[in-house]
């Protein structure tokens, strides 16, 4: 697959990423699959992850400024 950015190959990979979910709160997801390109680094988010990324940010706590959560596969 080709990065949409850059035209670089994407490869799987493992990281951490931040979502800001409300004004004043950030969920970092420890451990998300993602495809990264080799050459300028974005990302890309396969759907099925992405649909449980969703729900992990649904339950996230919108009162806490700053939570961490691991993604397990």
């Amino acid at each position: 697959m080709k990065c949409h950015i850059c035209g670089g190959n994407l490869a799987s990979a493992v990281t951490d990423l931040p979502f800001k979910v409300g004004e004043n709160s950030i969920v970092i997801v420890k451990s998300l699959s993602v495809l990264q390109c080799r050459n300028c680094q974005e990302y890309l988010i396969k759907d099925p992850v992405m649909e449980r990324l969703d729900k992990i940010l649904k339950k996230a706590g919108a009162k806490a400024e700053l939570e961490v959560v691991r993604f397990a596969a």
